[in-house]
């Protein structure tokens, strides 16, 4: 019997995977033995390299996803290009900060069409072969705001809610016909979407108070998450979300 986190074989379509976490969570998934397809707006050159630095095989889709109506073509692309599909990990993602008495109605629907709305048409187009195939593992990407509510960023806090949410229905439903559909739900990592809060001293130190680890978050540290999640050691795992925090909620 195969190791139960080898991924061999699989593939894995990882949206969002030019930098940051989803660098972090292809490259981890390659190193389990994933072949690995990134979809996103921006070249994901980098994680190409570090994907077939790990032996597996790279493809690369171009994609916008605050235009929803994308999720077929990157499904049909993805098994097009790698030849199946298996895995399915949620993380583009954008943010918009504003106090809520100044928040546009641009600020919110831009974000909900990524974070929400583009998620569940992939959940779903993904699910649509998956299904038929015998099953997959859908990770979708949570956040802290999944369970509290943050200040300043109205839509992401609403759309990273209603991700949990989902995670939860999707698995009630998918359940039964193999298909595993749960989330990670990231704590505070040094990426480019925190970049502000990091610069911000007074906040910065403020949030590496709270968390017991001491540090931010690297992206490599979601990588036995999914690599989890992914996997056959998962399999009687769903409607989970995983905090990868360093303790920030149990603080």
């Amino acid at each position: 019997m195969s190791h139960p986190f080898n991924l061999d074989g699989k593939v894995a379509l990882v949206t969002g995977g030019n930098t940051g976490l989803g660098q972090g969570m292809a490259v981890a998934l390659a190193q389990a033995g994933a072949d690995i397809v990134v979809a996103g707006r921006s070249s994901a050159a980098e994680t190409g390299k570090a994907v077939e630095a790990a032996g597996r095989r790279f493809f690369e889709i171009t994609a916008d996803f605050s235009d929803p109506a994308c999720a077929d073509d990157v499904v049909a692309e993805t098994v097009a290009k790698a030849g199946s599909f298996d895995i399915l990990v949620n993380n583009a993602g954008i943010i918009r900060r504003n106090d809520a008495l100044d928040f546009t109605e641009d600020d919110w629907d831009s974000v909900m069409d990524v974070n929400i709305k583009s998620l569940f048409f992939l959940c779903q187009a993904a699910a649509r072969r998956m299904i038929p195939a015998g099953g997959g593992k859908i990770i979708n990407i949570a956040s802290m705001l999944s369970f509290q509510g943050g200040i300043r960023v109205a839509s992401y806090t609403a759309s990273k809610s209603g991700v949990a949410g989902l995670t939860k229905l999707l698995a009630n439903e998918w359940a039964g016909q193999g298909v595993n559909v749960n989330a990670i739900a990231p704590g505070y990592f040094a990426t480019n979407n925190t970049a502000a809060l990091q610069a911000d001293e007074e906040r910065n130190a403020q949030i590496l108070g709270r968390i017991p680890a001491g540090r931010w978050g690297d992206p490599a540290d979601l990588g036995g998450a999914a690599v989890f999640l992914a996997s056959a050691a998962s399999d009687y795992v769903h409607g989970t979300v995983l905090a990868v925090d360093g303790g920030w909620l149990a603080r």
